[in-house]
């Protein structure tokens, strides 16, 4: 019988963590033997727990600290969880390569264990991801039918020509590079824009942990993009996710090479078109919704804009997750 999970107090006043162990996983050259990769799931505290739930998950670079996201989700009579995957935020370790996995099937570690602790005391299971993390969560679902009632994506990254980055190197580098020596670092420019929209100290409205959402980034490995291609890949072929799916994007990307005010109202980090483009390649009922002036995150936006994507979430649960 599996012991009950003992809860810590967080970092974020109001929710409480464990660390979840991964097991037997995939060593990494450079990394200490020593160091066993973890994740840590995190959850709001109830009052009134109910029999639904939320887990999301988090993008490159990032962890969670968007505690406005788990009180619009209190507010829908929602349990709140998410998980700082391995190698990221609450989860990094000593000595680990920030961010690095070979394949994304990896995570399934993860994702697996969460939804199971979370399904065994709810009814009704969401799973949410932004960026990397929306991919993430997609396959996820894909590969796991009837595990979850419905799958929210705020930005998720499906496109190979997302980003400047995927263009600059080409598939055909990637694959190799990420084949024969999967830890070598790419060599990629960040301009830190999209960190000035959000951070406080950089003019932005957030006051996020540096450490653990940098600016620059984590370094980014060919293995870690060649296993991001790979989902991208899996995405174009089509996944069937067989629930309902909520796809939201910015209104528009802006990719200039010179700051102006304009980016505090655009996604800098992928191209909005070829996420709404390949959205219906994700299931059976996919929803696409653009947010005018909505930042990459859609939640870190503007106050009136996240308004508005809390209440297109709102809508999307009115008339899809209602019957539970």
């Amino acid at each position: 019988m599996t012991a009950e999970p003992q809860w810590f107090d967080d970092l974020l006043p109001g929710y409480s963590c464990h660390e979840i162990p991964l097991g037997d996983q995939p060593t990494v050259l450079g990394e200490p033997e020593d160091v066993v990769p973890v994740a840590t799931l995190v959850r709001r505290e109830s009052a009134l727990p109910s029999r639904r739930a939320v887990l999301y998950v988090h993008g490159w670079n990032d962890y969670f600290f968007q505690t406005h996201l788990g009180d619009f989700w209190a507010g829908q009579g929602y349990d709140f969880y998410a998980v700082d995957l391995r190698r990221y935020g609450r989860s990094w370790r000593r000595g680990q390569l920030g961010g690095y996995v070979a394949d994304l099937g990896e995570y399934d570690a993860e994702l697996s264990a969460c939804v199971a602790e979370i399904r065994a005391e709810h009814d009704q299971v969401l799973l949410m991801g932004h960026s990397t993390g929306g991919l993430v969560s997609s396959i996820w679902a894909a590969d796991h039918p009837g595990e979850v009632d419905g799958v929210l994506l705020n930005s998720p990254w499906l496109d190979l020509q997302a980003t400047a980055m995927v263009r600059a190197l080409g598939r055909p580098v990637v694959d190799a590079l990420g084949s024969r020596a999967p830890t070598t670092v790419l060599r990629l420019s960040d301009s830190g824009f999209y960190a000035r929209t959000l951070h406080r100290s950089l003019g932005g409205e957030w006051d996020y942990d540096l450490a653990m959402k940098s600016s620059p980034s984590q370094p980014i490995r060919a293995g870690w993009l060649r296993a991001v291609l790979q989902g991208h890949q899996r995405v174009a072929a089509g996944l069937d996710i067989d629930v309902p799916v909520l796809v939201m994007a910015s209104a528009r990307t802006n990719f200039a090479k010179k700051w102006s005010e304009e980016m505090r109202g655009a996604d800098t980090v992928l191209d909005v078109e070829q996420i709404a483009h390949r959205a219906i390649h994700l299931g059976r009922c996919v929803t696409v919704v653009r947010i005018d002036g909505g930042l990459h995150d859609l939640v870190l936006s503007a106050e009136p804009v996240r308004r508005t994507v809390f209440a297109e979430m709102a809508r999307w649960l009115r008339g899809y997750a209602s019957w539970y």
